[in-house]
Parts: C-alpha cells; sequence; structure tokens
C-alpha cells in the first residue's frame, strides 16, 4: 500500500496517508460510533509504514471535536509514531486549533506531555 485515504463525514475525519511521501494528516471531527473500528485500518497503515519506514514524516492533526474513544485512539497513533522516532525517523506534529479554542490547544498541549516528539502549536 502507498496510500490509505478515506473521506471524513459528519461524525469522521478525513484522514490522508501517503505512505511514500511520509504524510498523516487527520482533519475533522472524529466522533464515531466505534471509534476502534474506524481508526484499525489506519493502524494497519501505520504498522506498513513502520515496516518500511521513511527517513521522515509530517503529521498534521486538525480536529475541531472529538469524543474520549477517539482522543484514545489519537493517543494510539502518536505512540507508534513515537516509537518509529526512536529507530530514527523523523517526525513532526502540527497540531492545529482554531484560535478561540482553548479545550483543543490544551488537548494537543496534553498529548505533547505524554509524547515524545516535537509538537507545532498552529493556531488558524
Amino acid at each position: 500500500m502507498n496510500r490509505y485515504s478515506i473521506e471524513g463525514t459528519a461524525t469522521t475525519p478525513t484522514i490522508e496517508f501517503d505512505l511514500v511521501a511520509g504524510f498523516l494528516e487527520i482533519k475533522g471531527r472524529s466522533i464515531p460510533e466505534n471509534s476502534i473500528a474506524f481508526y484499525l485500518p489506519l493502524y494497519a497503515a501505520l504498522d506498513e509504514f513502520v515496516a518500511n519506514p521513511k527517513s521522515k514524516l509530517n503529521v498534521i492533526i486538525q480536529l475541531e471535536y472529538y469524543n474520549s474513544s477517539s482522543s484514545v485512539c489519537i493517543l494510539n497513533v502518536l505512540k507508534k509514531l513515537e516509537s518509529l522516532s526512536k529507530s530514527g525517523t523523523v517526525i513532526k506534529v502540527k497540531w492545529v486549533y482554531e484560535a478561540e479554542d482553548e479545550d483543543t490547544l490544551n488537548a494537543g498541549k496534553n498529548f505533547q506531555n505524554i509524547i515524545r516528539l516535537p509538537f507545532e502549536m498552529v493556531k488558524i
């Protein structure tokens, strides 16, 4: 697989993962009925990327709203990326939030405190 892509809906985010170019974007709302089932294909794509890593991976996470089960899934994605960075892949995470959305900014900071990856907080 060279690419994993899923179009967002009212309850699920758009996910674009180019395994060749080293680019992952998760954008939109993440309130699926079953978060684990929704994120399972992304975990599989990440496992494939880990098996054949590139020298770098740029990650953009821009979630306007997500539920607690999605938060756990995002944390699992970040943990996989943290493990990958320990084996030499340079990973940069851009956490994008709206200027007035303190909750999303604070969530990004919380993830940053848990995961040892370089985060850039991007206000829009």
